[in-house]
Order: C-alpha cells, then structure tokens, then sequence
C-alpha cells in the first residue's frame, strides 16, 4: 500500500494553506497514494504558541471543515487523516483527528488524549483531554490507530491501539526547536521524538507514520521568538526501521510502500504479545508507585 505523508508549512492564511494543501494531496493521490496524512492543525498557524482567546474562533469552523476535507478524501478517492480544531460547546474545544474513507464518508475521529502545557505549546488553555478512548479506525484500506502529537510519547496509548486490533500507528504533529537552544540540546530532542515513535514500532509490531509540520512561525503575543518546527517526517515498518524520512527543512511529499502481510511475519518471530504478563501490570494504573 502507498502512503504519503503531506509535510508542509503555513501559508500565512487559511485559505492559502488550504489551497496548497490540496494541491499536494492532489498530486500525491496521482502517484498512486490511497492513504495521505495531514500534520497536526494544519488548516492555519501552530496559534498554541501563545494563550489568546481570540483564537478560539478557528474553531467555529469545524463543521464546515470536516464537509471541505469529506469532499478532498472523496475526489481524490483516498483515505485522508486530518487534524482540526474542534468546538464542542463554550468553553469546551478538542484538538480532533478525523478520518475520511475513498467515498468522503467520516470513518472516524480521534480526540486528543495527552495535552501538553509548555512554553509555546499551551494547548491545555486551547484543549479539553479527549474523551473517546484510544480506539483504531477501520477503513478500506485497513485499522488506523491514529492519535496526535504528545500522545505519541506514550507508549500505553500505542499498546491500547495495537491490542485493539491496529494495522499501523499514526501521529500527527506539530514540534519543533526555538532557535536559543544550543545544536547539541536539539540533536538530543528530535533523536528522543524519532526514537520513541520507532520503539512503538518494534514493541507492537506494526508500522508508525508520523507526519510533523515544518518551517518558522512566529509567535503572535511577542512573548516568545517563536518555533522552527523541525519536520523529519517518517515511516517505519514493523521492526522500527526507516522505509522513508524527510529532512528538516524543507516541504515535501513523503512517500512510502507499506507491506500489510509483514505485521504478520514480525509478529511470528518476536511474539511479544505472546510472552505479555498481562497479570503482573496492575501497576500501570497507578499514577506512581509510593
């Protein structure tokens, strides 16, 4: 099966952004791809780099986001993950996965579980946690467990996932660097994130796409410099090698060719799901062992 994973940057507007963004998936779906992934909030700028509520606004828009991206997955006739900012009610928003199947139709969606609160990522004032569990998406072309950005520093989120009957993990996301850390701070941070996601790979035996967005944003407030997303874009198969990785730099298309029957013969000669001792984890539960 070809994937392709769309790594871009924002477009100073939406309606830029939106225009661009179809015309690649446009063109990846030409060459072939029945699945293409979206970073995290792709619609418009990273705006958690700053708490401002003028930015809840964008989330007005859900509804109508998700007929625009159902029409995109329908003409195109790919299976398309998305990543929209959702509004419940007042004062209630989620940072939501939605999945369109070949026919347009909503296969389904995936609410941010792990919320994160850092400097320029204050998406605990943008996000309620989410509430629909960690559940993989069945599609045309196969089980998506699909959950977004800080989730994949988890690997219970991922286990649930795979468990559940997942074919491949995916994670939208947006994370980067701030230009005043030293080079040798940002080699350690971004071989933490690409390791962590391979690791999922291997201990569940299933193949990770992981698609993050690229290039400089500013911060609105002016409280921060603001953060060069450090894009890195990649695939890997059920053993946590690389099949495809982008650099750090620059938009790009992200091809890869994933083998569905490999789960299978990964999982035959390392059974861990086999040797689990599923009796001895109640721990897990714990917030920490006192």
């Amino acid at each position: 099966m070809k994937v392709a994973l769309i790594q871009q940057s924002f477009h100073q507007t939406k309606e830029n952004t939106l225009l661009h963004t179809t015309q690649l998936i446009k063109e990846a779906s030409d060459n072939g791809a029945s699945l293409i992934v979206l970073q995290e909030l792709h619609q418009t700028e990273y705006f958690c780099q700053s708490e401002d509520t003028s930015f809840f606004d964008y989330a007005f828009s859900f509804l109508d986001d998700v007929a625009f991206w159902s029409k995109v997955a329908f003409e195109n006739k790919i299976v398309l993950v998305t990543s929209l900012f959702e509004r419940r009610t007042a004062g209630l928003y989620h940072n939501t996965a939605v999945v369109f199947d070949k026919d347009g139709s909503v296969a389904g969606k995936y609410r941010k579980m792990h919320i994160p609160d850092d400097p320029g990522f204050y998406e605990k004032f943008y996000f309620t946690q989410g509430d629909l569990g960690f559940e993989p998406i069945k599609t045309s072309i196969g089980t998506l467990g699909v959950m977004v950005c800080w989730d994949q520093w988890y690997p219970e989120g991922a286990r649930i996932m795979a468990l559940k009957g997942a074919d491949m993990l995916i994670y939208p996301t947006a994370i980067g660097w701030f230009d005043g850390d030293e080079k040798a701070e940002k080699e350690r941070q971004l071989d933490s994130w690409i390791t962590i996601q391979r690791s999922h790979a291997i201990a569940n035996g299933i193949p990770v796409l992981s698609c993050n967005r690229v290039g400089f944003e500013k911060d609105s407030s002016g409280v921060l410099e603001g953060t060069r997303f450090w894009g890195n874009s990649f695939v890997c198969d059920s053993q946590g090698s690389f099949i495809a990785h982008a650099n750090h730099q620059n938009e790009v298309i992200l091809y890869a060719n994933i083998d569905m029957e490999r789960t299978k013969k990964v999982r035959d000669i390392w059974p861990f799901f086999r040797d689990r001792r599923i009796e001895a984890y109640n721990d897990i539960l714990k917030r920490y062992c006192d």
